[in-house]
């Protein structure tokens, strides 16, 4: 399968262990389609690399779609419905195989939202944007990861941190701060590839690489771990 695909996933004949979907970010308002030269869609490249190093021990896909179009879009919330049926698709054609969401940005509220799926056994919010009031019911007994840099101009940290602990009454949450790090997550960006990489391996249970890493991402006490 192609490193950038589109909704609906073509279909594959490998025997999965388990499906990772990395989910590019957006805008608050935009009908216009998305392209595969968008820069929120570029930055998920070296995201997706790094996990797909991590499972190469194994027989996991890692998918990297771009959402119909570009914007949030309000109630109609655009980029969970591309998601929903992204993972409609994975359980019809490969059954109960488990997915771990990954997403960043609007990508990682799309994650965050779609992740009561049935397919859906962790999500990885990596820069969120997670205004106030969004619900967390649907996360009740996943593994979950809500990381920031305390940089961000762009989407909330304050947010991010009332999110975590909201969704800590529901499930396990994991908040990690990497410090100097903006919206963009390119600075430190070896560190976001290393932590993505990490939960992806911890959401199938597979053996830690690196243990400092494995540690933060175990530690669901409240609060955040720095970086």
């Amino acid at each position: 399968m192609s490193d950038s695909v589109s909704f609906p996933v073509p279909g594959t004949q490998l025997p999965l262990r388990g499906v990772v979907v990395v989910a590019h970010g957006g805008e608050e308002v935009s009908t216009e389609p998305v392209t595969a030269a968008q820069l929120a869609v570029l930055r998920m490249i070296p995201i997706a690399r790094a996990i797909r190093h991590a499972l190469a021990d194994g027989r996991f896909l890692v998918l990297r779609p771009r959402f119909t179009v570009r914007g949030w879009n309000g109630a109609a919330a655009s980029p969970v419905g591309d998601l929903l049926t992204l993972l409609d698709g994975i359980r019809a054609r490969d059954g109960a195989v488990p997915v771990t969401l990954i997403g960043h940005s609007m990508g990682a509220r799309a994650a965050l939202q779609a992740a009561g799926h049935p397919s859906v056994n962790a999500v990885a919010a990596l820069a969120p944007w997670v205004p106030p009031g969004e619900p967390v019911a649907q996360l009740a007994g996943l593994r979950v990861l809500l990381a920031h840099g305390d940089r961000d101009k762009i989407t909330s940290p304050r947010d991010t941190w009332a999110f975590a602990e909201r969704a800590r009454a529901v499930t396990r949450v994991a908040a990690i701060e990497i410090r100097g790090s903006e919206h963009t997550m390119l600075r430190r960006g070896r560190l976001w590839h290393a932590l993505a990489a990490e939960f992806a391996r911890a959401s199938f249970g597979l053996a830690a690489r690196e243990d400092r890493l494995a540690t933060a991402l175990r530690d669901t006490s409240p609060g955040r771990v720095a970086f």
